[in-house]
């Protein structure tokens, strides 16, 4: 038992370390975007149905010793693929599918690993069922293990370890769960079989028989409804509530957490409490997606979110639970979940982001998860019997119609009166105008998620009035203020947006804009006239703003404008030690970086405080709040230079240098630490 058991542990733990180790590994050279997160999930569930596959395929095997060699092979052909760091040759470049390549490049990197890591909690459980035990709290085990190691890495892994060490640590764990997992096998082979008792089967599903087609369904179902709702859910919290990268493990580390407790006993899924909870923790999701984020609060809404997550996730798992098969049909059981739980991933993260033109998946899972609620409770005829029955389903399916319309109002308000709606892997994107063109006061919006990514006034005579983070006396109209008359300006910026910072464009000014969403330029040049309204000479350049300036020779900028955003979160790869270091490089000898860090959750201004420090350049903190009227709002710049005297100008008066913060180190590509700088 105590090989089976930290052999199964071992490789739960390692199975959701590397999850966060490779997304962390290549979140810079997608952008940062939050679909890298769901992009990896989907990788890593699609290769847990091809590892219970295995792991069905080999218990079923007549000859134990022969299926113990496969896997031994196996195993050592997986020591070659160590260590997992991603090769510096699968970078983007931009024209690329980037949900292709991510996909492309985990399978090179982890694919035979963690496909053996997946084989092992149905593989061992098999093993350990013919000795006659009941091998089902061992998989309440592998998912307490998947938690620990998932909550491990934010908490004591990425603050301790620079990525490549992660690597390199996760790969010498990785060597242990083989001599482990090897040697599992080969004890299984051994070990002589005993018919495992009735005792532990499923309360609802004493029958030994093979389940048929319509229990094999129903198993996918219950898998697919939480995991497509945990992943939704990521989307929108990442997006829409706060954009925050390590929320990414919030809904992940729920969605565990109800496979342990309903898998380690009956006792922990008391159903008549849940399933009357359940139309509660539907309806608050419901209200979330019709109520606007800053009126709920982020703290509550995410606290909202997380417990109606919870409970959804503790009926489907809890039902799943309980529909559990005997244990000589085990494998093909966990392979239904695996197969339920990737049809969740890929309708999220692989059909959604290019069927819809905004986040629908979410309103989808909640009617799904409520449909299987409803299918729970009018399966079991315990509860409605005789005369109660039929009173009791009206009343379960009126309520189920009413949730049906509240959602397709949820999807209907996100696309209403805008302009413009799309979405692609980088996230969804909308325009929206208050009045006809020609009015005095008309302007357009460019959202991303929910956050503003720029206005203009749509009036001819007010077309490049600069407006939203851009205003006079923000930190970057300071320093434009000060450009020589007739003297032409080179500019870099990286993040386009509507366009807005080409209104300071003159005649001989070159402005390069760095973008790696291909559809911001296009919604840029259609919908605002800020690029074709510039007298400068514009160019796009399409990719990951940072890596085409890795490529690109010294561009002699005047001055490098950073306004970068992933909804409301600057992506960390951009404001890494290296990553200043290279925008000083493509800078003049006396130019300036000027980085917009605007944020309601991250107080950013000690990381570019221990950025300037180390690099030894001058920095200066430029705060503005609301002006009255609501045309230009409340921002923060942070000015560097390698020239401290350039602050003493009297455009500058009464700024201050950035704020240090007790605790917070330099950032780099191997260190971040977003828990440091919370608000």
């Amino acid at each position: 038992m105590i090989l089976y058991a930290g052999t199964i542990f071992v490789s739960a733990f390692l199975l959701f370390q590397v999850q966060p180790i490779v997304a962390r590994s290549i979140l810079a050279w997608f952008g940062g975007s939050a679909s890298v997160w769901t992009t990896c999930v989907l990788f890593f569930q699609v290769v847990l149905v091809l590892g219970y596959a295995g792991a069905h395929w080999l218990a079923g095997r007549p000859s134990r010793g022969r299926a113990a060699m496969v896997l031994t092979i196996l195993l050592a052909l997986s020591l070659l693929c160590l260590p997992i760091s991603p090769a510096e040759a699968w970078k983007p470049t931009g024209a690329e599918n980037p949900t292709a390549r991510i996909l492309a490049l985990l399978a090179a990197t982890v694919g035979l690993p963690y496909l053996l890591l997946s084989m092992t909690g149905p593989l061992v459980q098999a093993w350990y069922a013919r000795v006659g035990a009941v091998p089902y709290r061992l998989f309440a085990l592998s998912n307490l293990g998947s938690m620990l190691g998932l909550l491990a890495y934010p908490a004591l892994i990425e603050p301790a370890l620079p990525t490549r060490n992660q690597a390199i640590a996760w790969s010498a764990a990785y060597l242990v769960y083989a001599v482990l997992c090897a040697a599992a096998a080969w004890r299984g082979a051994a070990r002589r079989p005993i018919m495992a008792p009735e005792a532990g089967t499923a309360a609802d599903s004493p029958e030994d028989g093979p389940p048929g087609a319509g229990r094999r369904a129903f198993w996918v179902l219950l898998a697919c409804g939480p995991s497509m709702m945990m992943l939704a859910l990521t989307n929108h919290l990442t997006q829409d509530v706060a954009a925050i990268p390590f929320l990414w493990i919030l809904p992940l580390s729920l969605y565990l957490l109800t496979f342990i407790l309903c898998f380690d006993a009956a006792r922990w899924y008391w159903r008549p409490g849940f399933l009357a909870l359940l139309p509660f923790a539907l309806g608050t999701m419901t209200w979330m997606l019709l109520t606007e984020r800053d009126d709920v609060g982020m703290k509550l809404g995410i606290a909202l979110l997380a417990a109606a997550l919870w409970i959804c996730c503790m009926v489907c798992h809890g039902e799943l639970a309980r529909a559990k098969p005997h244990p000589r049909h085990l494998t093909s059981f966990y392979l239904m979940v695996a197969v339920g739980g990737a049809l969740g991933g890929m309708f999220t993260g692989l059909a959604a982001p290019y069927l819809f033109p905004a986040y629908f998946e979410f309103p989808i899972a909640i009617a799904i998860c409520g449909t299987l609620g409803v299918i729970a409770v009018l399966k079991e005829a315990g509860p409605f019997r005789l005369h109660y029955r039929l009173p009791a389903g009206v009343v379960v399916m009126a309520g189920l119609g009413t949730l049906y319309a509240f959602l397709w109002n949820a999807i209907a308000e996100p696309i209403r009166d805008y302009r413009l709606v799309a979405r692609n892997f980088y996230g969804a994107l909308r325009v929206r105008q208050n009045e006809k063109d020609d009015d005095w006061n008309a302007y357009r919006t460019l959202l991303h998620g929910a956050i503003n990514h720029g206005e203009q006034w749509t009036h001819p005579d007010r077309r490049r009035e600069l407006l939203t983070y851009y205003c006079a006396d923000t930190g970057v109209g300071r320093a434009m203020r000060l450009r020589k008359a007739g003297v032409p300006h080179r500019v870099g910026v990286l993040g386009l947006g509507a366009g807005t910072m080409a209104a300071f464009g003159r005649p001989g000014d070159s402005y390069r804009f760095y973008e790696i969403n291909p559809m911001v330029p296009r919604i840029a040049a259609t919908e605002f006239t800020f690029l074709k309204d510039s007298p400068a000479r514009i160019e796009v350049v399409l990719g990951d703003a940072r890596l085409s300036m890795e490529r690109e020779p010294a561009q002699q900028f005047d001055m490098l404008v950073m306004d970068a955003f992933s909804g409301d979160s600057i992506p960390v790869h951009l404001l890494t030690r290296e990553a200043f270091r290279l925008y000083f490089r493509h800078l003049r000898e006396d130019g300036l970086v000027a980085v917009h860090i605007s944020n309601k959750y991250l107080d950013l201004e000690p990381v570019l405080a221990r950025a300037a420090a180390d690099l030894g350049k001058a920095a200066r903190t430029v705060e503005t709040d609301d002006i009255s009227d609501g045309n230009c709002f409340g921002t923060t710049w942070v000015l560097m230079t390698s020239r401290p005297e350039v602050f003493r100008l009297p455009a500058y008066q009464g700024t201050a240098a950035p704020k240090s913060k007790p605790g917070v180190r330099a950032w780099t590509d191997d260190y971040s630490n977003l828990f440091r700088i919370l608000k």
